[in-house]
């Protein structure tokens, strides 16, 4: 079965940095384009950034643009979520994601990991 698994979430204060990491199996993994997703208490999921499979391509959220770096590692299955000069806005729970086809479904899903909190706080 697809899994994916957050870690790397904790509370810091505003400025500083973490890095999130997102461990994946069941899949093809260099095969597929990943994303960070965030979601803050009452407010909607939000895309945070986005690699291609490869790594070549990258897309970020204005409001993090230039402060976080999505990386992978296709060969440990892995992507990144590099967040610096954190702000306490950047409060949230980080959700791993995979819109991924599998041939025993024969459909293509999207799946999820459990998500690593992040609070950013003095």
């Amino acid at each position: 079965q697809v899994q994916l698994v957050e870690s790397g979430g904790g509370l810091v204060q505003p400025g500083g940095s973490l890095r999130l990491s997102c461990g994946a199996s069941g899949f093809t993994f260099s095969d597929y384009p990943m994303r960070w997703y965030r979601q803050a208490p009452g407010k909607e999921r939000e895309l945070v950034a986005a690699i291609s499979s490869i790594g070549f391509n990258t897309n970020y959220a204005e409001s993090v643009k230039g402060r976080f770096t999505i990386s992978r590692d296709n060969a440990k299955k892995t992507v990144y979520l590099q967040m610096n000069s954190l702000k306490a806005e950047d409060t949230a729970v980080y959700y791993c994601n995979v819109f991924a086809f599998l041939i025993t479904t024969g459909h293509g899903s999207d799946y999820w990991g459990q998500g690593t909190q992040v609070t950013v706080s003095s």
